[in-house]
């Protein structure tokens, strides 16, 4: 018996279907298109008036003109020589604002500041001693380190090879010391000696020296109630002499003590203290 034949299974054929992704970047394009045209558009029809009121408002922001037409606002016009310092931003009125000045300015400013400051300090220290009739007594000269008092004179502070004060030094001091209390300043007193060889051994000279400076802290904290934590003493023997020779003017000289009223300005503004003293000079 033959065997029935098997029937086969019926399929329904698969749908094809285009690529329709091309649909997605057509569309971006047209959306992209429409956006550019409606621009152009926008840019064609300009309202002259409303222009205007932008252009107004921008320029007080960034501060070319003022203009009460569109807000409150101020602007500060700020000089040409001026545009490239490397300066802060800022807003905000005329009147509330400083001007954009150089660091450079700012400095010599704040040098021109300090010398008034220390001019002052050693007029009224002059004053003091022309009313002691001890104008003599005393040297001042101002730097970039600050105001220094110079004690020079011959046999008036120290006798030779000695470091004890002697009566005119202490006159001399209690002087000064009202004016050198009434700021808050730091003070060093710097104490020298006059090279005599045959007098003592030079490693004494250092002693000598540390000893006045020591000596003239000691009675203005003490006698002169000056605070201590301004004060500072240093001795420099022989080493920095005002006068070369051994005559006994340049030994005077060298037998000293130099007071110096620190200033405390930054090292960028005390550079430029010797060029206003130099400017006023002239």
């Amino acid at each position: 018996m033959s065997a029935r034949p098997r029937r086969r299974k019926f399929t329904k054929p698969e749908e094809s279907h285009p690529d329709e992704r091309w649909m997605a970047s057509y569309m971006d394009m047209v959306t992209v298109l429409m956006c550019m045209f409606i621009v152009l558009y926008a840019m064609s029809t300009v309202d002259a008036k409303k222009f205007e009121s932008l252009k107004n408002s921008l320029a007080t922001g960034f501060g070319v003109v003022a203009t009460d037409t569109v807000d409150t606002a101020k602007g500060v016009v700020v000089p040409p020589e001026h545009t490239n310092a490397e300066e802060e931003g800022f807003a905000g009125s005329l009147e509330t604002q400083p001007p954009v000045v150089p660091a450079e300015k700012e400095d010599l400013q704040l040098a021109e500041q300090e010398v008034d400051k220390l001019s002052g300090l050693r007029d009224q220290m002059a004053a003091s001693l022309a009313a002691e009739n001890l104008s003599d007594a005393v040297k001042f000269q101002i730097d970039e380190r600050g105001l220094t008092v110079r004690l020079v004179s011959s046999d008036t502070f120290f006798d030779p090879d000695d470091a004890r004060l002697t009566g005119q030094s202490v006159k001399v001091l209690d002087t000064i010391a009202p004016v050198l209390a009434a700021v808050t300043l730091d003070i060093s007193v710097e104490g020298h000696a006059a090279l005599v060889p045959e007098t003592i051994a030079n490693p004494q000279y250092w002693e000598i020296s540390t000893a006045r400076a020591t000596n003239v802290v000691r009675h203005l904290i003490e006698a002169d109630h000056l605070a201590q934590e301004r004060m500072a003493a240093t001795g420099y023997g022989a080493s920095r002499p005002l006068g070369a020779t051994d005559s006994a003017e340049d030994l005077a000289k060298n037998r000293r003590v130099d007071i110096v009223v620190r200033s405390d300005q930054p090292d960028a503004v005390r550079e430029l203290i010797p060029q206003v003293l130099e400017a006023r000079q002239q």
